[in-house]
C-alpha cells in the first residue's frame, strides 16, 4: 500500500497506531489537532514523535471546539472524572462532535494529497464511554464522507476490539513499544514530572488509570508466556 494519513494526538493509542502504519505503507503522514486541550502537553510529544519516526506532521488549529467549553478537556466545567455537564450518561471528558471533525478534516487532507488511507486509533474495547469511538461511528462516517465527495479512502482502526493490555502487546510487536513508553502522553493533566514504567502521567485521571492497568496486565501476560 502507498500513503496513508494517521489521526496522531500524540498520546498512546495513535503512537501505536503510528507504528503499525510505518510497518505497513510505503509513505505516511500524520496529523494533529490544537482545539484548546487542557493536556496542551500532548502536541508538544506528538511533534517529538513525529521526529522520531522521521514523517511529515501538520498540526491544525480547531478554536471551534474550544468556544463549545462544555467539555471537562478544554474547559473548566466539572471534574475529569464526573459525568458530562449536559448528558450525564457520558464522562465530563467527552468533546462533542470531535471525532467527527476530526475525520472530516483528515478525510478532506487525504484528498489532497492523494492518500487512499486513514487511520485513526478508535477503539470500542477501551473507549471510556466516548460514542464516537465505536466501530458502527466510524463505518457510518466513513460511508458519509466518501459518498460526498466521490472518493474511496478506507479508513483503518487496529485497536477497535483491543483492550490496554493487548495495545501494549500490539506496540511490542510493532516495534515502538519504548516510543510508546518515554514519549506518548495521555494523562489529561498534562503531568509530565516522573517516568513511572508505564509511561509518564498523574496516576490518577481516568485515562493514567486506564493505562497503567493495562500494562500491569500486559507485564502479567508477558511473563506468563
Amino acid at each position: 500500500m502507498s500513503k496513508a494519513i494517521v489521526i496522531f494526538s500524540g498520546g498512546q493509542d495513535s503512537t501505536v497506531c503510528m507504528g503499525w502504519a510505518k510497518n505497513r505503507f510505503k509513505e505516511i503522514e500524520a496529523i494533529t489537532y490544537d482545539y484548546g486541550q487542557r493536556h496542551e502537553i500532548e502536541l508538544t510529544q506528538a511533534s517529538k514523535i513525529a521526529n522520531l519516526f522521521g514523517i511529515k506532521h501538520t498540526i491544525f488549529k480547531l478554536s471551534e471546539l474550544s468556544q463549545l467549553g462544555n467539555s471537562a478537556l478544554i474547559g473548566d466545567v466539572g471534574e475529569i472524572s464526573a459525568s458530562h455537564a449536559t448528558n450525564s450518561s457520558l464522562p465530563a471528558s467527552y468533546v462533542p462532535n470531535r471525532n467527527a471533525l476530526f475525520f472530516t478534516i483528515a478525510h478532506a487532507y487525504a484528498q489532497k494529497i492523494g492518500a487512499k488511507d486513514l487511520v485513526t486509533g478508535i477503539c470500542q474495547s477501551d473507549y471510556s464511554g466516548y460514542p464516537d469511538c465505536r466501530v458502527e461511528f466510524a463505518k457510518a462516517i466513513e460511508l458519509a464522507l466518501n459518498l460526498g465527495s466521490e472518493s474511496d479512502i478506507k479508513f483503518h482502526y487496529p485497536l477497535m476490539y483491543l483492550n490496554k493490555a493487548q495495545t501494549f502487546k500490539l506496540a511490542f510487536d510493532e516495534g515502538v513499544l519504548d516510543i510508546v513508553l518515554k514519549y506518548s502522553h495521555t494523562c489529561y493533566e498534562g503531568v509530565r514530572d516522573k517516568l513511572h514504567d508505564w509511561g509518564y502521567g498523574c496516576a490518577k485521571c481516568p485515562a493514567c488509570k486506564l493505562r497503567m492497568n493495562g500494562y500491569k496486565e500486559f507485564i502479567r501476560l508477558q511473563q506468563k508466556e
